[in-house]
C-alpha cells in the first residue's frame, strides 16, 4: 500500500474502489493497496506454502472471523500470495447457485474461477495457454503425430492423473494444432473444440460426442474429487507448485434445513479426508464463529465433529494450528489509521478533491478510540464504513466537527451491518 500505487489510479478506478467498499468488499485486483496487519498469519502460511504445499504437502483451514472482521479481504490476500509464489488459486464464494453440498458443483467453480499465469481466469484459458506453449515447441524433426503421441504418453504416465482427463488434454491439443483436412471446416473443428471446453468446465456433454476423444466419464458427484486431483497433476506439470483453494462463507451452510447441512458436513469432513490424502494442495474455508459454536454448527454432525472438535479450544494463539483466528487478531490501532489514510486518498482521486484539512491522523485515532470502547475494534468494515461516511459528508461540505458523538456515528454504521449480516444469513438454498 504505497503512496505511488495510490497515484496511479485513475478517477474511475478510484470510485469503483469506494462503491465496492461501500457495499462491503474490496475489489480483487486491489487488495494490495489495503493489505495492513496480520503479518503473523501470513507469515506463517507463506512459509507453509513454501516449505509444505509445494513439497508435495496438502492441508485445510479455516479462517474464523466474525462479519465484518475483514475474512474475504485475508482470503484475497492469501489469493496475491499465492500467485506470486507461482501456485494456481481459485476463489469460491458459496452461494444459492455454489452450495458446498452439491461438490460437482462446486468443482465446475473452481476450475472456472481458476488463475495462474495464463491471461484471463479459468481452465478454458489454462488449456488454450498450454496448447499455445506445444505449437511454439513445435519442431520440423518429427511429424505432429509422433509429437502429439510423444505429449500423450508423457500426460498419461503423471501418477494421479485420470485417463480421461490425459485424452481431453491431447484432443485439444490435436484440434488446435492439424491442420484442417479436405472437407473439413472450422466451424466443425470449433464445435468439437468447445465439447472439450464443457467437458472441462464441467458441463453436462453427452457420451456420443464424448466418445471420438476416448474420453467416456462425464463430471458427476463420484469423480469430481479425482479429475480436480488431476488438474492439480496438471498444475504440476506446468511447473505450478500446487493449488490453492479459497472456499468463502461457508457459515451460511448454518441457516439450511438439517438435510442440506448435514450433506454440506459430510462434504466438508471429505474435503479434510481427502487433503490428507493429496499433494500440493492448500485448502481454506471461512467460518464466523457460531460454526464451531453453536449447535447447528460442526458439532451437530459427528463424522465432521470428530475431525475438528479441538479447533478454538486453545486460550493461547498458535500461529500453525487449523484456526486462522482473525476475531482474536484485530489490527492495530496504528495499522487501521494507516488504512484510513489510504482510503482518504483513494476518496481524494475519486472525486477530485482535497480532504487535507479536514481529515486527519488525530480525527482517524478518535475514530479508532471510540470504536475500541465500544468493543468492535475487530470490525474492519465497521470502521470502514465510518471512514467513507466522514469523507462523504466533508467532501459535501460537512466537514467533522470537535464534537461529533463518534459513537452515535458508530451505532448507526453498526445496525447496517446488522442488517447485511441478516440478509447475508437467511437460508437460502433449499430449494
Amino acid at each position: 500500500m504505497t503512496l505511488q500505487a495510490l497515484e496511479q489510479l485513475k478517477p474511475f478506478e478510484a470510485r469503483a474502489i469506494i462503491e465496492d467498499l461501500r457495499k462491503g468488499s474490496v475489489p480483487i485486483e486491489y487488495v494490495p493497496f489495503f493489505t495492513v496487519g496480520r503479518q503473523n498469519w501470513l507469515k506463517f502460511i507463506g512459509e507453509d506454502l513454501d516449505n509444505y504445499i509445494a513439497e508435495g504437502g496438502a492441508k485445510v483451514r479455516f479462517i474464523n472471523g466474525d462479519y465484518g472482521d475483514g475474512k474475504t479481504h485475508f482470503m484475497s490476500v492469501i489469493r496475491h500470495l499465492a500467485l506470486e509464489k507461482k501456485f494456481a488459486v481459485s476463489f469460491v464464494v458459496l452461494t444459492r447457485e455454489v452450495p458446498i453440498h452439491k461438490f460437482e458443483i462446486v468443482y465446475q467453480t473452481i476450475v472456472r474461477q481458476l488463475c495462474g499465469s495464463f491471461d484471463g481466469t479459468g481452465i478454458r484459458q489454462l488449456v488454450d495457454d498450454w496448447v499455445e506453449n506445444l505449437k511454439a515447441d513445435q519442431t520440423d524433426d518429427a511429424p505432429l503425430e509422433e509429437q502429439l503421441f510423444s505429449v500423450g504418453e508423457s500426460l498419461r504416465a503423471l501418477s494421479g492423473m485420470d485417463l480421461n482427463f490425459a485424452n481431453a488434454l491431447i484432443g485439444l491439443a490435436d484440434n488446435r494444432l492439424r491442420p484442417l483436412e479436405a472437407g473439413e471446416d472450422e466451424e466443425a473443428r470449433a464445435y468439437q473444440r468447445e465439447i472439450l471446453y464443457q467437458w472441462f468446465e464441467g458441463a453436462r456433454v453427452s457420451k456420443r460426442d464424448l466418445k471420438p476423444f476416448q474420453i467416456f466419464e462425464a463430471l458427476d458427484k463420484t469423480n469430481s474429487k479425482r479429475l480436480l486431483t488431476s488438474l492439480i497433476v496438471f498444475l504440476r506439470h506446468l511447473n505450478y507448485k500446487g493449488l490453492v483453494l479459497l472456499m468463502d462463507e461457508l457459515e451460511t451452510v448454518i441457516a439450511q434445513s438439517t438435510t442440506i447441512r448435514n450433506a454440506s458436513y459430510e462434504n466438508v469432513r471429505l474435503l479434510i479426508d481427502n487433503a490428507e490424502q493429496a499433494s500440493y494442495l492448500h485448502i481454506f474455508m471461512s467460518i464466523i464463529p457460531d460454526v464451531t459454536l453453536s449447535e447447528k454448527g460442526f458439532k451437530s454432525y459427528d463424522a465432521l465433529w470428530s475431525r475438528v472438535r479441538s479447533i478454538g479450544e486453545s486460550k493461547r494463539l498458535n500461529y500453525r494450528s487449523v484456526l486462522i483466528d482473525l476475531h482474536r487478531t484485530p489490527l492495530e490501532i496504528g495499522e487501521l489509521v494507516n488504512l484510513g489514510l489510504c482510503l482518504k486518498r483513494i476518496h481524494e482521486l475519486s472525486y477530485r478533491w482535497d480532504a487535507q484539512k479536514q481529515i486527519g491522523e488525530d480525527l482517524l485515532k478518535k475514530m479508532c478510540a471510540a470504536q475500541n470502547r465500544m468493543g468492535l475494534l475487530s470490525e474492519v468494515r465497521l470502521y470502514i464504513k465510518q471512514v467513507i461516511r466522514i469523507l462523504d459528508m466533508a467532501e459535501q461540505g460537512v466537514p467533522p466537527d470537535e464534537d461529533m458523538d463518534m459513537a452515535e456515528q458508530l451505532v448507526v454504521s453498526q445496525r447496517e451491518m446488522e442488517q447485511e449480516k441478516v440478509e447475508q444469513l437467511q437460508p437460502k438454498w433449499d430449494a
